[in-house]
């Protein structure tokens, strides 16, 4: 399954890439994790990995994260494993001014087993308007941030 969410973002796009590329801002924007916790590697660069820890009564799952890619201000990737689903998280970010960017968020989920395969399936539009959630709160973060 993939989803895609694109926005504009009132900030410049190495402002939007500075934040985005640190994963210590992720409780910041993302209401249902409750911390980060760095695995190994040097936090946000290529190879690293770290811990999602979900808030206690969210649907957010645990995740062991591995920094993908890293090609500032252009493109951030991340691969969340768990034992039901990977997703690979690929992020665009395009000026479309020197104060306003079009960022793309791209996930691509691979569920674990039939069962999971299933409840992705059936659960397709929750998961899509959570990760349209999430990217509208990283915005608005952003924004918050650069005082756009």
């Amino acid at each position: 399954m993939k989803s895609i969410v694109d926005i504009e973002i009132n900030a410049s796009r190495n402002d939007v890439a500075a934040l985005l590329a640190d994963p210590a801002n992720m409780p910041q924007w993302m209401d249902d994790l409750a911390r980060i916790e760095p695995i190994s590697g040097e936090l946000g660069m290529p190879g690293s990995k770290f811990r999602m820890v979900g808030r206690p009564g969210t649907a957010q799952t645990d995740f062991v994260v591995t920094v993908t890619a890293r090609h500032l201000p252009e493109l951030f990737a991340l691969k969340l494993q768990s034992d039901r689903v990977d997703v690979a998280v690929t992020t665009t970010l395009a000026a479309l001014s020197a104060a306003r960017t079009r960022m793309r968020s791209q996930e691509v989920f691979s569920f674990h087993g039939l069962f999971n395969a299933l409840f992705g399936l059936l659960a397709r539009s929750r998961i899509r308007a959570h990760h349209r959630a999430h990217i509208e709160s990283f915005g608005r973060f952003a924004e918050r941030r650069v005082g756009g």
